[in-house]
């Protein structure tokens, strides 16, 4: 009898059918509660762990540190990058326990450039019982640095922004492609010439957002922020992801995993060959001998970044304004700052657009208003709250190496450097009384 031709009104009305599903629904009628466990296993397990490290995020207190160094002070920007290498020392990631029952966190720090009405600040937010070790790394690198605690300057604006005389504009930034490659550093800004005084040599990508910053009148508030986590290859394996970029980049042979005594014996059993290993063949010229001058610079600066330690690290910035004195293109100094570390065969920074407080659409115009708000409300408890992009859920945040941070925030040195005049400063070095001085 053909398949489709069997009478279904029979099989169901036949007496053993009808045991069969009598049995069926009354297992399920029975064990149904058996599968809730694997169903709501993952959302529960969210919300457990969202709720501990809440609990433990409260506990943890913070301040405010604002770094001031003196004017006359040039120092290179290799030394801010040895200050990230001490305070990458910061990694102590919790184990088992302490993640699923108290709800430890890796720590992480918030490196802030405020411009309040045109006065510019350096911020470094930090657990209170980290305080001693960063300054003593600031210190280690800038002796001459003063370094306050200050209060958090975002409790001084209101606290429903935007509302009927503030308004707000910003976003979220992310890379331009994988972040196993480099964004242009801070060697990249310095003029090599011989014939060039090293005053003049250095190129400080930070000036142009000082200056920027420097204009700001009362009123307007420009807040960038970079949040960075230490880590290592066991929570992203960006340096396994790095090297396999540069092994395709230099056209290196894989080799192919080894197959096991299984598959083998398939293979024996199929074509009759007994298994050997396939003898390598060898190239006249070496692959990295064929690679161009830009493939060449790509490799080198892929290899150098994932040879240094990472900070997983999300960056915004913020702009605020009292609606009377709002003024749009003033955005456009931080995204001209975020600019400059684009090049075409690495890497770059640009806007994200789901981040962006600016929607326009077609169909769904009416919603505009509103998702534009919602846009900037998130935006602003983010950042004053000191949360990634896509909190609670993890994403939106990538990989930057300590060179990497050190070009993107680094302290002003230098009048020819930064001769913005709204940046406080230390108008004296420390010294040590001459020696012979009468007590």
């Amino acid at each position: 009898m053909p398949i489709l031709n069997f009478p279904l009104q029979e099989y169901f009305l036949n007496s053993a059918a009808q045991e069969n599903i009598a049995l069926a629904w009354k297992v399920f009628n029975t064990w149904w509660w058996a599968a809730l466990p694997f169903i709501f296993f993952k959302p529960l397990a969210f919300l457990w762990l969202w709720w501990r490290r809440q609990i433990w995020i409260g506990r943890v207190k913070r301040i405010n540190l604002d770094v001031r160094v003196p004017r006359e002070t040039i120092r290179p920007l290799r030394a801010m990058e040895n200050v990230f290498s001490g305070l990458w020392q910061l990694y102590d990631p919790p184990n088992p326990r302490e993640k699923w029952l108290e709800g430890k966190i890796q720590l992480s720090l918030a490196l802030e450039i405020v411009s309040i009405g045109g006065d510019i600040h350096f911020i470094i937010r930090i657990p209170e019982g980290s305080r001693n070790f960063i300054e003593s790394t600031i210190y280690s690198q800038y002796p001459d640095a003063e370094i306050a605690v200050i209060e958090d300057y975002t409790k001084y604006v209101p606290q429903d922004i935007p509302n009927k005389d503030w308004d707000a504009w910003g976003c979220d930034y992310q890379l331009l492609k994988d972040d196993v490659y480099p964004i242009k550093t801070y060697a990249r800004f310095f003029e090599e010439r011989p014939d060039v005084a090293v005053e003049e040599k250095r190129i400080d990508p930070v000036s142009s957002l000082l200056e920027g910053m420097a204009t700001l009148k009362p009123g307007e508030q420009l807040w960038v922020q970079i949040l960075a986590e230490p880590i290592t290859p066991l929570e992203d394996d960006y340096v396994k992801r790095g090297r396999a970029v540069a092994d395709k980049i230099a056209r290196r042979v894989v080799p192919s995993p080894k197959k096991s005594l299984l598959l083998e014996g398939f293979d024996l059993m199929i074509s009759g060959k007994t298994p050997g290993e396939v003898p390598e063949v060898k190239e006249l010229i070496p692959p990295e001998m064929k690679l161009t001058p830009g493939e060449r610079e790509v490799l080198g600066a892929i290899e150098e970044k994932v040879g240094k330690y990472g900070f997983r690290c999300a960056i915004r910035f913020l702009y605020l304004s009292k609606r009377d004195v709002y003024f749009g293109p003033a955005k456009a100094i931080p995204m001209s700052f975020f600019t400059q570390f684009s090049t075409q065969n690495l890497n770059g920074m640009k806007p994200w657009t789901k981040t962006i407080t600016k929607v326009h659409t077609i169909t769904t115009w009416f919603l505009d208003k509103r998702r534009v708000y919602l846009r900037k409300r998130k935006l602003f408890r983010n950042y004053i709250q000191r949360l990634t992009p896509l909190f609670p859920r993890m994403g939106g945040t990538f990989v930057l190496n300590i060179e990497e941070l050190a070009t993107l925030y680094h302290f002003p040195a230098g009048r020819a450097v930064v001769p913005a005049p709204t940046i406080p400063r230390v108008e004296f070095k420390k010294g040590e009384a001459p020696p012979g001085l009468p007590i």
